[in-house]
């Protein structure tokens, strides 16, 4: 039962942290940690096909992460940014 918990846990906390990871690469970040705790969650409850492809996706994460924070910009902010672009009447 208490796997269980732990599952279902650390399986929320990781999709939160995907769905909010446009607003800013701490989010990435912690999408990357959701994966690891998530395939924890998979290699402590016999289910290694899953804890395997949960790692593989902790390290694409964190890649992404490297990536953002070297660039200096948020995923989306293009998206979010209502400012006109330069050269136009504001």
């Amino acid at each position: 039962m208490l796997l269980t918990g732990y599952g279902v846990a650390v399986l929320t906390f990781m999709m939160v942290m995907y769905a909010l990871e446009r607003r800013h690469d701490r989010y990435i970040a912690g999408f990357a940690l959701g994966c690891a705790l998530s395939a924890s969650y998979g290699y402590l409850s016999g289910a290694w096909p899953f804890g395997a492809v949960e790692t593989v996706w902790a390290f694409i994460a964190l890649r992404r992460f490297r990536r953002a924070r070297v660039a200096g910009v948020t995923p989306g902010a293009a998206q979010m940014d209502n400012s006109p672009p330069s050269g136009e009447p504001g």
